[in-house]
């Protein structure tokens, strides 16, 4: 048990911490806090060393579980987790693809023992704040729901959690930014075309300016190399860069008691 301010983060693949987090994990291990990374499952479904997506027949994912293992370690050392745990479930795919069926994947796991095991890391660690994805998984992939179903389930016993967020693409942040990046050519990834056209921006409760760590997580998303749609992102200007990445917007989704002073910060108003 430590007494330190603690962040944990549930993510879902490796690379999830860079993509949605990574400025807030940089903010707050700046300040001294401690920061967690829950990965949950081993991404073995994404792109393998040829560059083939974890739908092709041909695709490799021993190999692919192998090289994003050592990515995750790289990124989550980038992103400011001081430490790091996978819970080691398979990838499920996206929803309909066939490796659903596999009963090792994630969407697939015993949900009470699932968040048993993340109760109990939360209260290992005195975790204050918690942070993973809403209900629709930010875009809908059945592993981001699965992260969520699972966390809201382990605050039912964990004792020290205080604060649960997610983050989320305000609408009026997509509106101006997807219209800018498409015009210059830029590829964008599906989790932000799908974003279910973000949510509506009143319900942002808290928004973190991070704008001093944008080149860092640009650096973040870089070292999962493999993962080649998100390669626009780590070339793409760093204007347009810091207009998506360089703030963070959360929707406060569990308080345990009155959520006071977190518009800007998310232990604020936390002894």
């Amino acid at each position: 048990m430590t007494t330190a301010p603690t962040l944990v983060c549930v993510h879902a693949h490796p690379d999830d911490e860079a993509l949605f987090t990574a400025g807030t994990s940089l903010h707050y291990a700046a300040l001294g806090y401690r920061v967690v990374l829950v990965t949950c499952t081993n991404g073995q479904l994404g792109f393998d060393d040829q560059g083939r997506p974890g739908a092709d027949p041909a695709h490799d994912a021993a190999v692919t579980k192998a090289l994003r293992a050592g990515e995750l370690q790289r990124g989550a050392q980038l992103a400011g987790f001081g430490r790091s745990v996978s819970l080691g479930y398979d990838d499920s795919g996206m929803m309909g693809w066939p490796q659903n069926a596999n009963p090792q994947a994630f969407m697939n796991c015993d949900v009470d023992a699932t968040a048993r095991t993340l109760a109990a890391l939360f209260d290992e660690v005195g975790a204050t704040v918690v942070l993973t994805y809403d209900e629709n998984g930010f875009y809908g992939h059945p592993d981001h729901v699965m992260a969520n179903v699972v966390t809201r389930r382990a605050l039912a016993s964990a004792s020290t959690v205080e604060r649960l967020y997610y983050p989320v693409a305000p609408r009026g942040v997509l509106e101006r930014f997807v219209p800018e990046a498409q015009a210059k050519g830029v590829f964008l990834p599906q989790w932000i075309l799908e974003a279910n056209y973000g949510v509506a921006d009143e319900l942002v409760a808290t928004t973190l300016d991070v704008t001093r760590f944008a080149e860092r997580k640009q650096a973040c998303i870089e070292a999962h190399a493999s993962q080649i749609d998100n390669a626009d992102l780590v070339t793409m200007d760093p204007a347009l860069f810091t207009l998506l990445f360089g703030t963070e917007y959360y929707q406060r989704a569990w308080s345990r008691g009155a959520p006071v002073g977190d518009t800007a910060d998310l232990f604020g108003g936390l002894s």
